[in-house]
């Protein structure tokens, strides 16, 4: 059986091997893209169309309100918790039309 310190050596020169083998093969996919882009005549808009995003949110969008306190004007988009001013009420009567 292999000592801790063996042990410890051995996953040095695995994570040596391992960072070699992800650098050479990391090299070979930006070759073959870059063939692949050269062969089709294709544009960074083709690759990565705008518009898009891959997690598919609107990260930082503005929503509108949609309620609105007549008596103060306060409004409110009907996400996160609600003001003091609706809860517990119905929310039709403060609908935005």
């Amino acid at each position: 059986m292999a000592t801790y310190k063996e042990l410890l050596q051995q996953q040095q020169a695995l994570a040596l091997q391992i960072e070699e083998a992800r650098k050479r093969e990391i090299s070979d996919a930006v070759a073959q893209v870059r063939q692949l882009i050269g062969e089709y005549g294709l544009t960074a808009q083709d690759v990565f169309p705008s518009g898009r995003r891959s997690t598919g949110s609107r990260a930082g969008g503005k929503v509108p309100p949609k309620y609105r306190d007549p008596a103060t004007g306060q409004t409110w988009t009907g996400r996160g918790k609600a003001p003091k001013w609706i809860e517990g009420q119905d929310r039709a009567q403060y609908l935005i039309a």
